[in-house]
């Protein structure tokens, strides 16, 4: 069974900072793409951050140089360091494991991250 677990989500005031953790279980996590999504009410979900196997990364511009990804394949777990976070930033953190080659794509449930004084 797979599973990607989230935590790390919380309220923090804007120019703060989080570190968000995605366990993984269930998959060979080595073998995957990994990636952080957010989706803010009433708003469509976004990438916020992509590393692939190779460790390579990717941000869209809303969040470079303020996000940054990383991975433990020791520990099957990828991490989302933000720093500088506007109110903007907040939204449900989704975690994702992508593999093409074989079509799968898992997401864990989510945490929130609500940037406000």
């Amino acid at each position: 069974q797979v599973q990607l677990v989230e935590s790390g989500g919380g309220l923090v005031q804007p120019g703060g900072s989080l570190r968000l953790s995605c366990a993984a279980s269930g998959i060979l996590f080595s073998a995957y793409d990994m990636g952080w999504y957010r989706q803010a009410p009433g708003k469509q979900r976004e990438l916020v951050a992509t590393i692939t196997r190779a460790g390579s990364t990717y941000y869209p511009d809303s969040v470079k140089g303020r996000f940054s990804i990383s991975g433990d394949n020791a520990n099957n777990t990828v991490y989302l360091q933000m720093i500088s976070l506007k109110p903007e930033d907040t939204a449900v953190y989704y975690c994702n494991a992508k593999l093409l080659m074989i079509k799968r794509d898992y997401w864990g449930q989510g945490t929130q991250v609500t940037v406000s004084s």
